[in-house]
């Protein structure tokens, strides 16, 4: 339980810009002739650069044969290259005194490295290995296999309440490929043949599919050399890379579910479908996320965990994706309560958003609120980086890390009871129960 409500903490937050900012984060981006974006920020501040490789391949870029690929090479692009030996990359790092990690969503896999300042070649060089030539070898692909299933076992399989994403997402969307998750289906990974992972690795991690970012204590015009020096030759891909344009059809009806799990206390879990992100009413489900969620002065958190004491957990948060996105609302409740009990007083919050503007007060916290939010989530390199590589990825415009808050800014109150009224509607939601083991009557 408390793997998976981190991570609905760390999507509120997330989801929670803010609206006001103290400086401009300046930066220089341009495209290599291969087709590589590269976007260069420096900030002296610190002796420390981020060096980080987004490529715009997700698990909706699958193949419904062929689920958990782009999961998967975020593990299997450690295995080496033709001049980093198998356990190597992790090596140079940790040698050189840095960070690295990865991860994959449905729409991105994202790579950094964490250098003090003197080892930031190191990184470009590691990430155009990377790019140029990745070992995709039988003994690579078992080993990372293995470890994947292994994650699975413990992240999903053997976690308490750890495959609702999953199963709200299975049964929120019917025909877009959001309907399965980034750790897709271990047959299709089993079944796999090793041409099938060289295709993958020829269709999407070519330099015409990433953008570069690099931030924090550089010089421009030498950083510019070395990704010269180490990207540049790297031919662009040729592949038509797929993009789906599938628009997923009206729920149409609320779907509910019971699934039982081996937890001790029943969750409720609603989602209702929600705007892609980046829309304008993307900003107002951000802003009502908070409203609903942000803190324990917030609704869901005074109404079902405190003043009525239903609920160890209570909360809401936006899960918005490239092409559409989820509002999800949970409580775990607390020992004895039923979960008809629960989602009754959960929807119950979830009506007074859609019938009564927020106060002026209220509102005015939540700014401030998610101001504080974004400061934290760029007052890293590393950070910055990946900000400045999402908005570049998804909508063409990395200033948007300077910009966005003026969307954020045109939110009103009246926007808020406007979405709460156009979706959170039950013939717009899936419902689920997660009981204990035994007691699904």
């Amino acid at each position: 339980m408390k793997k998976w409500l981190l991570m609905v903490s760390a999507g509120i937050c997330m989801g929670s810009v803010s609206f006001a900012q103290t400086k401009q984060i300046q930066f220089e981006k341009y495209t290599l002739p291969n087709g590589l974006k590269v976007i260069l920020h420096q900030d002296k501040s610190a002796p420390v650069v981020a060096v980080s490789a987004l490529y715009h391949v997700g698990s909706k870029n699958e193949d419904t044969a062929r689920t958990g690929f782009a999961h998967f090479f975020e593990h299997l692009m450690f295995e080496g290259s033709e001049y980093v030996k198998r356990g190597d990359f992790d090596k140079y790092v940790s040698n050189a005194g840095g960070y690295n990690n990865a991860n994959t969503t449905q729409d991105r896999t994202y790579y950094f490295e964490l250098f003090p300042s003197n080892q930031f070649a190191l990184g470009l060089w590691l990430e155009s290995e990377r790019m140029l030539h990745a070992k995709i070898e039988d003994i690579g692909v078992n080993t990372q296999k293995e470890v994947v299933k292994e994650e699975k076992r413990q992240r999903v399989d053997n976690q308490p309440y750890g495959t609702i994403i999953g199963n709200v997402f299975s049964r929120a969307f019917k025909v877009h490929p959001y309907r399965w998750q980034p750790i897709g289906s271990l047959e299709h990974l089993s079944r796999a043949k090793l041409q099938d992972f060289k295709d993958f690795y020829a269709t999407f991690y070519v330099p015409n599919n990433c953008v570069l970012s690099v931030a924090g204590d550089i010089d421009i015009e030498a950083t510019k050399k070395v990704i010269n020096d180490y990207f540049a030759t790297i031919p662009k891909g040729t592949i038509e890379i797929p993009r789906p344009n599938i628009v997923e059809p009206p729920l149409g009806e609320e779907v509910r579910d019971v699934i039982e799990d081996n937890i001790q206390l029943p969750a409720v879990i609603q989602a209702y479908r929600a705007p892609k992100q980046g829309s304008d009413e993307y900003y107002a489900f951000n802003v009502l996320s908070t409203i609903l969620s942000g803190g324990s002065s917030s609704r869901l958190n005074k109404t079902i965990v405190d003043d009525k004491q239903l609920a160890v957990a209570s909360g809401a948060f936006n899960y918005a994706l490239e092409d559409a996105g989820l509002f999800i609302t949970y409580g775990i409740a607390n020992a004895g309560v039923k979960p008809e009990v629960l989602e009754t007083n959960i929807d119950s919050v979830i009506n007074a958003v859609k019938t009564t503007l927020v106060g002026e007060k209220e509102f005015q916290k939540v700014k401030n609120q998610t101001t504080t939010a974004f400061v934290t989530r760029n007052a890293t390199m590393e950070g910055i980086a990946e900000t400045l590589a999402n908005y570049e990825v998804y909508f063409g415009d990395a200033n948007l890390i300077n910009t966005e808050l003026t969307k954020f800014n045109k939110v009103t109150r009246e926007d808020l009871l406007n979405v709460a009224k156009k979706y959170l509607n039950k013939d717009n939601r899936v419902v689920l129960y997660y009981v204990p083991k035994g007691s699904k009557k």
